[in-house]
């Protein structure tokens, strides 16, 4: 295994090593460090409380909670209210205007009404009117006059709007969008948890591999030091030590690297699992309790298809952009149809007020007295109304169809063509997720085998090295290649480490991508942006 080397530092160690300083212990935090002891289900469940991701993509079911309601207010009921006074005077022009120079009118009015559009895609009305006039009009029988009146007004379409209209087409959708967010909460949580098991793991490994270029240190320096021992009995030139020497400095570096990579996947680490605001949250240090499982296991590829394609959140997704989009088809549908609507009225009228003697005379030159023949006040007027005395029934039918093709003939073959797209896009998604859940269970069965490989490799390195250490000691084998075999044997170890990560990685990844997409959601924002455009 190669490591990248920093920029400033290899020729610095180089030379402490060959002078004879080691390097600084990197193993351990710093003192003032806080360490947090942690297992995999430790880190998962911080992280199902603060992952920032997660906080973020909660709010969006209630925010389409709030969408349902805005879509529903379309069907409250809507109360009017009026209050009017009024007077007008007007110029007397002829004898039978009623008046000596000019006639005053005055008008008090209220009105109270509830309209609301109903689920079935009609609209009602019902208003109580109320006005008391005044004139100085001779010929006016009721002086003041009372009127009142309950209207009541129904509206039922019968062919387009029918079965749906935009109201209701708005309410399925935003039920839709609600259902797509719940969807996209759970595939966030599902992505998450795959990242903070992996970033876990990742973390497991890099611990791990600085103990085995450790090991690879301290096995150079044990060299170094055999070496130093020879030359001082004779039994070995001075110049032979600086290879050794140059080993030790070689590992330190490598230790370093090490120690480095374990503060990058602890960043990764506490970047999913705290928030920034949590104390200490730089310089805690993570300790992983969990050591890397290594358990073989045998994959079933069919059933994981089949889970992956009745249950994954983008196949879901991908089918709730299908439904929103044949809501939408259904309106379009509805609307190329004859716009048919029914339409019952009724209202029931009340006079009253102060009935005022007939005229024995014309009124000229001068006014009439009349007397007061019955006084009918308001109880009486709303008497007449609830009685139905003076009913109005009106029934009728209002048809209207464009000539031609209509926007809405458009817009309905559109939302078709748009409908068949998102189709194959599915299709095309459902093919996508059954080749991604094959190669997941292929890299379970490939890293198993690898960690038997890399096991097997281990074990002879090891064995090697033990061999060049006796042909070293007897005489019959130079530095160089206990060096190497040093090196083979620090690589087979990081090759077993690396093979059971990436075995525990891929298992998690099998989980995972029958439940969630690993790698982008193209299919379903294809798919999603479909049904905007439809919708649109």
């Amino acid at each position: 295994m190669r490591h990248m080397k920093p920029f400033s530092l290899p020729s610095l160690l180089v030379v402490l090593a060959v002078a004879g300083h080691s390097a600084p212990a990197w193993t351990q935090p710093p003192a003032q460090a806080t360490v947090r002891r942690l297992s995999v289900e430790d880190a998962v469940r911080l992280a199902l409380e603060q992952n920032l991701g997660i906080a973020a993509e909660r709010l969006g079911p209630q925010i389409q909670d709030e969408s349902v309601t805005l879509a529903r207010a379309a069907w409250a009921p809507n109360l009017t209210s009026a209050l009017q006074n009024s007077s007008q005077n007007s110029p007397s022009t002829s004898f039978l205007s009623g008046g000596q120079s000019k006639v005053t009118d005055g008008r008090f009015t209220t009105q109270l009404g509830v309209t609301q559009l109903l689920p079935t895609g009609g609209n009602y009305a019902v208003s109580w009117n109320n006005t008391r006039s005044t004139s100085t009009n001779q010929f006016s029988n009721y002086n003041p006059l009372l009127s009142s009146n309950v209207a009541f007004t129904l509206t039922q379409p019968l062919l387009r709007n029918r079965s749906i209209d935009t109201y209701r087409q708005q309410l399925a959708v935003s039920r839709a969008d609600r259902d797509a967010a719940d969807m996209s909460l759970r595939a966030t949580i599902a992505s998450t948890t795959r990242q903070v098991t992996n970033a876990y793991w990742d973390l497991v490994y890099t611990r791990e591999n600085l103990k085995t270029q450790q090991q690879s240190l301290d096995l150079a320096r044990r060299s170094l030091a055999d070496n130093e021992k020879r030359v001082q009995i004779g039994t070995m030139a001075p110049i032979d030590i600086v290879e050794a020497r140059s080993e030790v400095a070689r590992n330190d570096e490598a230790v370093i690297v090490a120690d480095a990579a374990i503060r990058q996947a602890e960043d990764r680490l506490r970047a999913l699992i705290f928030r920034p605001n949590t104390p200490d949250f730089w310089s805690l240090s993570l300790e992983p309790t969990d050591a890397l499982p290594f358990a073989p296991t045998t994959v079933n590829v069919d059933a994981a298809v089949a889970r992956a394609l009745a249950t994954r959140s983008d196949v879901q997704l991908a089918k709730n952009s299908l439904e929103r989009t044949d809501i939408v088809l259904r309106y379009y549908h509805s609307q190329v149809l004859p716009e048919l609507n029914a339409q019952v009225a009724y209202q029931s009228n009340g006079v009253g007020g102060t009935l005022l003697s007939p005229l024995t005379s014309l009124p000229l030159g001068g006014t009439t007295t009349r007397s007061v023949l019955a006084e009918r006040g308001l109880g009486s007027v709303v008497g007449d109304i609830f009685s139905s005395k003076y009913p109005t029934w009106t029934v009728g039918l209002s048809l209207s169809y464009p000539i031609g093709t209509s926007t809405q003939d458009a817009a309905y073959a559109r939302a078709r063509l748009q409908r068949d797209q998102a189709d194959v896009q599915l299709q095309n998604l459902q093919l996508q997720v059954g080749t991604q859940v094959r190669d997941a269970a292929r890299q379970v069965v490939t890293n198993q085998k690898r960690v038997d490989s890399a096991r097997a490799a281990r074990d002879l390195a090891e064995q090697r090295l033990a061999a060049e250490e006796k042909k070293f000691a007897a005489g019959v084998q130079v530095n160089f290649f206990v060096f190497q075999a040093q090196r083979d044997l620090a690589q087979a170890r990081t090759n077993e480490l690396r093979a059971v990560a990436d075995y525990t990685k891929s298992l998690v990844d099998y989980e995972a991508v029958q439940v969630t997409a690993l790698a982008g959601t193209a299919a379903v924002t294809n798919a999603a942006s479909t049904a905007s455009a439809v919708t649109r």
